[in-house]
């Protein structure tokens, strides 16, 4: 019990810095070169990790690197360049909140977990919460203007969700025999590699950064991708995909404590209970319910016997 406790609290590492990731984006980053800044951010993260790991991929790790960083790295970060452009950030956080259920449906045919009663009770509830706690920020963000959704926005978002649960998923189910820092430091690599041409295509040149703009960088790079990662790749190894999903719903939780704490935002009766239902679906999502044992069938008594008729055992067959 206190070991797996253990591990959730090592998991919310991840989502809790992933949540910060958005104030410190909003605050010290360039706006107008996000894909630059998922370069920036995901490269020197994985250079990090590879001269802790002292260890280069293996065999198929070759290869899974590669898919597995342009699944969770590179495609994902990508898409949400995409999304911010389109849709308000209260929408794209809701729709992201999806991807607990998400993981837990993709889990059961490639792991064979099945999704059980009460992780799936969280999930709803914090999901909930997170709707209640994002419902107040509507038409609030950088795209949709209008107060129109954008279609593709909503696809490009849905998208992301689905390949980096796929992603996820993956890394668990392949992940037996690799230490966790080698798993996460050629994944950050290729991932960050594999944006670099969208990131020339689009935005041209690298921008040009002043010491706020490296700061911001060294710690979104250091705490919110490298230290992140491995804790969510560490809860994905010790605990079933989705209690980690439920756990990453702490992701737009600490973007609301932040931005109320720091930025000023306001924080009223949805936020507050949002917040609760949040931390409650987090706690039933730890909880692995098991269906009761079943009843014994009673001795038969055979008639006008006192001799209790019994079961044959193994090798009385």
């Amino acid at each position: 019990m206190e070991a797996t406790w253990r591990w959730v609290l090592v998991t919310a590492t991840a989502p809790i810095a992933w949540g910060s990731n958005y104030f410190v984006t909003r605050q010290l980053l360039p706006v107008d070169s996000p894909l630059w800044g998922a370069v920036l951010r995901a490269v020197p993260a994985g250079l990090v990790l590879v001269a802790l790991a002292r260890e280069l991929p293996r065999g198929s790790w070759w290869w899974k690197s590669i898919v597995l960083g342009v699944l969770n790295v590179g495609a994902f970060f990508v898409l949400i360049y995409v999304v911010s452009q389109l849709l308000p950030t209260s929408l794209a956080a809701t729709l992201m909140a999806t991807s607990a259920g998400v993981l837990m449906l993709i889990a059961w045919p490639l792991l064979g977990e099945r999704p059980q009663l009460v992780p799936v009770v969280g999930m709803l509830v914090g999901s909930t919460g997170v709707v209640l706690m994002l419902g107040g920020g509507g038409g609030q963000g950088t795209g949709g203007q209008g107060g129109a959704v954008s279609g593709l926005g909503v696809l490009a978002s849905l998208a992301a969700m689905l390949l980096s649960s796929v992603g996820f998923v993956l890394t668990k189910k392949w992940a037996t025999g690799v230490r966790t820092l080698s798993l996460t430091s050629w994944q950050l690599v290729a991932g960050g590699l594999a944006v670099v041409p969208a990131a020339m295509a689009i935005e041209g040149a690298p921008p040009a950064l002043d010491a706020p703009a490296v700061a911001g960088f060294a710690y979104v790079s250091l705490v919110a991708t490298a230290l992140a990662f491995v804790a969510w790749f560490t809860g994905l190894k010790h605990l079933p995909a989705g209690t980690v999903g439920v756990v990453g719903l702490l992701n737009p939780v600490t973007g609301v404590v932040l931005g109320t704490l720091v930025a000023g935002e306001a924080f009223g009766p949805a936020q507050a209970v949002g917040t609760a239902l949040v931390l409650l679906g987090v706690l039933a999502g730890r909880v692995r319910w098991r269906p009761g044992r079943p009843r014994q069938p009673r001795p038969r008594v055979s008639a006008g016997s006192d001799r209790v008729a019994r079961t044959p055992g193994r090798g009385e067959m």
